[in-house]
C-alpha cells in the first residue's frame, strides 16, 4: 500500500524535519472519512499544483527546488516509507494549531482542512520514515490519480535496506514533543 502525499511534504519527512502529518481525508473518502487503514505504507509523492502556496515559505523554497528533479506526469518515484508511530482524531482547531512547527503547511491550510466537509475534525499522524537503499520510479497509472489518501500499487517494492529517516534518539525525541503539544503539555 501507498499513502499519497505532496511532494514537499514527502521530502520534510525524508529529510528527517517533520515527523507529523495531518489528514482530513481525500474526497474520494468523504469529509471526515479518513482512517488509518495500514500501520505501514510506501510515501507517494504528488504535485499539486498549489501546494507551494500552502506551505510556509522555507518549504515552498524547498518545492521549487525540487520540481525540476521529479519525475514527468506520467511517472512516479517512490524512496521511502514509513510506519505508523501513534496517531489522534483532533476534534478542535485549538488542538490542530498547537502542532504549529511540527509541520510545513500554513495555518489557513491546517483550518480550511480542519472545517471542510461536515464533520470538523482532522487526523494527525507521527511517522517513521525510513529512505529506500535505491529511489524507484513506476509508471503513473489512472487508478493511482483521483484525491484519495490509499492506493494499491501494482508493483512489490522491497523495504530491505532502507534507513532511518531520524536516529532512534531524534525520532523519539520528535514524537514526545508533538505528543505534548497535542495533549496541550508543552
Amino acid at each position: 500500500m501507498a499513502f499519497k502525499e505532496w511532494a514537499v511534504v514527502v521530502d520534510a519527512l525524508e529529510q528527517g524535519e517533520q515527523v507529523l502529518i495531518l489528514r482530513k481525508g481525500g474526497i474520494a473518502e468523504g469529509s471526515g472519512s479518513f482512517q488509518v487503514e495500514h500501520p505501514q505504507f510506501l510515501l507517494f509523492p504528488t504535485l499539486y499544483h498549489q501546494q507551494g502556496e500552502q506551505v510556509v515559505p522555507s518549504a515552498s523554497a524547498r518545492l521549487l527546488e525540487l520540481q525540476p528533479t521529479l519525475p514527468g506526469p506520467d511517472r512516479v518515484r517512490i524512496q521511502s516509507y514509513a510506519t505508523v508511530s501513534t496517531w489522534w482524531r483532533l476534534d478542535s482547531l485549538e488542538a490542530a494549531q498547537r502542532l504549529r512547527g511540527f509541520h510545513i503547511w500554513r495555518d489557513e491550510v491546517i483550518a480550511d482542512r480542519f472545517d471542510w466537509g461536515g464533520e470538523q475534525v482532522i487526523h494527525a499522524l507521527v511517522l517513521r520514515v525510513w529512505r529506500l537503499p535505491a529511489a524507484i520510479e513506476l509508471p503513473m497509472r489512472p487508478e493511482y490519480g483521483g484525491c484519495k489518501s490509499w492506493i494499491a500499487l501494482d508493483t512489490e517494492i522491497v523495504t530491505d535496506g532502507a534507513q532511518p529517516a531520524l536516529n532512534d534518539l531524534l525520532f523519539d525525541s520528535a514524537k514526545i514533543a508533538v505528543a505534548r503539544a497535542v495533549e496541550g503539555t508543552l
